[in-house]
This record gives C-alpha cells, structure tokens and sequence, in this order.
C-alpha cells in the first residue's frame, strides 16, 4: 500500500517554518469521479477546501456528498480522479492513511465504544502501554487531561463517563476529540450533519468551536441541510447535484433562493403546492386544554385544512402534540375528534379514534431501525391484517408495497432495514405507518427535519395530497417560510400559551415572530421600565 506523500515545502512569511501544530498546505480533489457499476455517484469534481475556511457541501440525499466525504477518507477509492494536498497528488488507500495524511470526518452517527471510557474512546487504536501489552492508565490519564484543558472540553466531558452514559452532544465531544488529537496536525477536518442531535445551547458551543478551528488555519468541511446554520458558518458553498459540482458561491453574495435552485434546479416556491379544500366539517375540537407543559390551549382543524403551529424552542408546541396523541397526562379542558372525546392518556384509544402522530424525533420515538419497511409500515394496523392470532404475511407484504411505491420511498425492496435509508426515506416510512391506518387528523412535527430539499417538496406533496383527501393536518415547523408554504392558518404558541392565529393572507416571518416572542417582549418592557 502506497502511503500518502506529504508536501514539506511550505513555509511561512519571510521563509519561516510554520509554526508547530499548522495545517500544511490545502487539500482538494480533481476531476473526481466514482462509479459503482453501472451507477455514476461522481462525475468529475474538481474542488478545493481551503485552510483556515468553511466549505459548505450541499445537495439532496444521492448527490454525492458522502461519496466524496469517503473518498477523502480512503473508505472508497476514485474510478478516475485525484486527491490533491498541497498540490500533489495522494493515494489514500485506507482511513489509515487519510488519518495520516491530517484528514479527519466527524460521522452524523458518533461511532462509540459503548462500556469505555471517554479517554480510552478518545485514543482507541493508540492507547498507551506499559510493559508491552499492559494500559498505561497514569499516562492515558496525563493524556487525556491535557488534551481537555487544550481544546477547551474540561468543564463539559468526564474523561472517566462510559461510552453508554454518554449525550449525543458529549458523543459528538468525543468524535472531535479524536480528530484533533495524535501526532499528526489535522488539515481538514469535515462534520457531517453535526446539529441533529443537538439543543441549542450545545450548537452554539459547536460553532465557537469551529470558528476557533477555522481561525488556526484548519479546513473545514460542514454538510447540513440547514439553511441557517450554512449561513451562520460557512465562507463558501460548494454544490452537488447528481454526482456533479454545479456551483461554488460565496456565502456573503448568495441566498437561500438561489441555493435551492442549484440543488433542485428550481425555485423553492414552486416546492409548495396549495390548494383551496378546506371544508367547514370541523375534525379536530380542542377547548381549554391544559396539561404540565400547555395552559388553556384553545385550537381546532378542519377536514383537509392544515394548520400550522409555530412558536420557538420551548413554546410547548410538541408537548400538545403528545398530550393529543394521548402519551401525556391531561390536567383539564377537553379534545375531541368528530364530537366523540379522545381518551387522555390512552395512545391506542386515540389511534383508533382516528389520531395519527409523526413525531419530532423519528429515530428515537417513530421507527423500530432494526426492523424493515414491511414491519414498520403495518405496526399500526396488524389488528387489520390479523386472522385469529396470526398476521397475514401476504397482507402485510402487499400493504407496504402499496404504500412505500406510493410515496416513492427508495430502497431495494420493503425487507431493506429503516436504519439503512436516509433521512428523507425514513420520514417516508413513518408517513406510510399511518397512511396504512387512514388517520382523520394527522399530527406532523417537524416533518421535514435533517432531511434534503428534494425529499421536502415529496414530503409537501404528500401534506397537499392528504389534505386533498380529508385529512385535517396539523404542522409543527421551526421553518417559517414552511408554515406560510403549506398552512392555511396559522397559530403561535409562546411559553406554553397560544398567543395569536394568523390567516395564511396576513401570515408573515414578521408577524409570526412578533407573536412567538410576545411574552419576551413584554418581560423585557417590565424589566426596563423596573431598571
């Protein structure tokens, strides 16, 4: 195996060494290209990531954006194509060599060992020895203490906490800690979707320490589809579409309009698709609800009306959701569906009443990952696929086609594992569960979290196709430009509380905003007029 060459040429103003611990020279690709078979993932790209700057990649699910992410860390080899640092070209024949050669991926899945500790995580591969084969706990201690005060993770990661005990935030402290530490200096160091399990106290700490890492010449690479975060980040914005780099913009002189059109090859507008079919048959009936988390909540959905529900973190939004859908105590007030009283706390009195929940968090509250779409696609109808006790296999094997073809969920067949699929899929597949069971209202939060712009206009179809059918939908967005797009009214929620309903004509970000923070606004007057 060829190991990566390394160029030593460079130096610093006035012919300086580097100082110790810089990024030597940029890294890029070349007339990039990557066949599997038949299929093409890459064509060609030629691109750079300078040091000390943060490259964007964007583009929908199968654009080729983790083909690339694997190539530079020698998981895939190029059909044609080179890997250039500082210039010259690499072989990087292994993640060996792509470690070797300062090139680090922090994954969207933290790859944890589970029952060690954070620092024998954090070096696994190079633990210290003593004695030839014994750990050297004293120095992998001196080690690992070190390297928290220097990245500045003292005060939020126990170096002696399991892998099992770990928060995602922590398991993505580890995944960085194990990029930036070792002998050799990191050149360029991509995270892919890092936020998505994040709050966002825990995504600020993640910028500021990107910026620092941008600041000491390193290269980042940031895949997201979040259009904020690019914004909030990112110098330039490198695109794919279909294997191919249709565009590298810079983040001060583009916009998100334009971005889409890149990805999608058309306006976002045209992704939304509204239609006039709400009736006056009132579905959803919510009166005086109070619970925990929501004080004297006052709401109601008609048959094919969607309704939009916005507020920010913490307004109580997704709290009601769950309270509806019967996983949450009710204190007072009433919900009922068609005139008949859902029973509180009973979820699957409610399902069969004819209330369906896509919940926020789809991995940890929707979908059974180590089952298939079959499995997962009837788990809320086996009562109608049973004969005696027993489910027909044939009558579940037909109802998942039929629905997985309908939403054109891509996968090998109905038998492939949901954890497999990306994002967009797997929402797919949780919207397929409970068009399986014919839902009169339909809760949607956050439905298109975490997942690319082409799976978000198939997702807005589905929302206008069911609507179009009856179905009274309820939409839970922290996307404002989502909810002006799909509602038909929309209500804000603040501190618990609905604080105003705006019709889709006087919807604005403006007005949204204005309502979703009005307890804020009044505080702050209070406190001034106290001060």
């Amino acid at each position: 195996m060829t190991s990566p060459r390394k160029n030593t040429a460079r130096t610093g103003p006035a012919g300086e060494e580097p100082e110790p611990g810089t990024p030597n020279g940029s890294v890029g690709v070349a007339a990039l290209t990557k066949r599997f078979g038949a299929v093409q993932a890459l064509g060609g790209v030629t691109l750079e990531f300078p040091c000390g700057q943060v490259t964007a990649l964007m583009g929908e699910n199968g654009a080729g954006k983790s083909t690339l992410l694997k190539i530079l860390t020698g998981d895939h080899q190029p059909t044609e194509g080179h890997v250039l640092i500082g210039g010259e070209r690499v072989l990087l024949g292994s993640p060996a060599d792509a470690r070797a050669a300062g090139i680090r991926i922090i994954p969207q899945e933290p790859e944890i060992i589970p029952h060690i500790s954070v620092a024998e995580n954090v070096y696994a591969g190079a633990l210290p020895r003593k004695a030839g084969r014994l750990l050297d706990r004293a120095e992998l201690h001196r080690r690992i203490e070190s390297d928290l005060q220097r990245l500045g993770f003292a005060d939020v990661l126990d170096p002696d906490l399991l892998g099992t005990q770990l928060t995602p935030a922590q398991r993505q402290l580890v995944e960085i800690m194990r990029a930036l530490t070792g002998t050799v200096p990191a050149r360029v160091i991509a995270f892919d979707e890092p936020t998505s399990s994040l709050s966002e106290h825990e995504v600020e700490a993640l910028f500021a320490l990107i910026r620092r890492l941008r600041g000491q010449g390193i290269a980042i690479v940031y895949v997201s589809h979040r259009m904020q975060e690019i914004f909030r980040l990112a110098d330039r914005i490198a695109v794919l579409r279909d294997g191919n780099l249709v565009g590298v913009q810079q983040a001060s002189t583009t916009n998100e309009g334009e971005l889409v059109r890149l990805m999608v090859g058309r306006d976002l507008s045209s992704m939304f698709v509204r239609q006039k079919v709400a009736t006056d048959r009132l579905v959803l009936d919510v009166n005086n609800l109070t619970t925990d988390d929501v004080t004297d909540i006052s709401l109601q959905v008609h048959a094919g009306e969607v309704v939009g529900l916005a507020g920010l973190i913490g307004a109580g939004r997704s709290e009601l959701a769950l309270a509806l859908a019967g996983d949450l105590p009710i204190h007072s007030g009433t919900a009922t569906l068609d005139g008949k009283a859902l029973r509180a706390g009973d979820p699957g009195a409610v399902i069969r009443a004819g209330l369906g929940l896509a919940p926020e968090e789809r991995k940890a509250q929707a979908l059974f990952l180590q089952q298939s779409i079959r499995e997962n696609t009837s788990l809320v109808v086996l009562d109608r696929l049973r004969r005696l006790r027993f489910v027909r296999r044939s009558a579940e094997r037909e109802l998942a086609q039929q629905y997985t073809d309908r939403l054109r969920v891509r996968t090998p067949s109905i038998n492939h594992e949901v954890r497999k699929l990306s994002g967009g899929n797997q929402q797919k597949v949780v919207l397929a569960r409970w068009l399986a069971r014919k839902p009169k209202v339909l809760i949607l939060d956050e439905p298109t979290r975490g997942i690319d712009v082409g799976a978000k206009a198939e997702i807005y179809q589905i929302i206008a196709d069911l609507a179009a059918e009856g179905v009274a939908l309820l939409v839970i967005s922290s996307e404002l430009p989502e909810l002006l797009g799909l509602a038909d009214r929309v209500v804000v929620m603040q501190g618990g509380r609905i604080t105003g309903e705006l019709d889709h004509h006087d919807a604005t970000e403006e007005s949204i905003l204005a309502l979703a923070m009005a307890d804020d606004i009044v505080d702050a007057g209070a406190s001034g007029a106290t001060s």
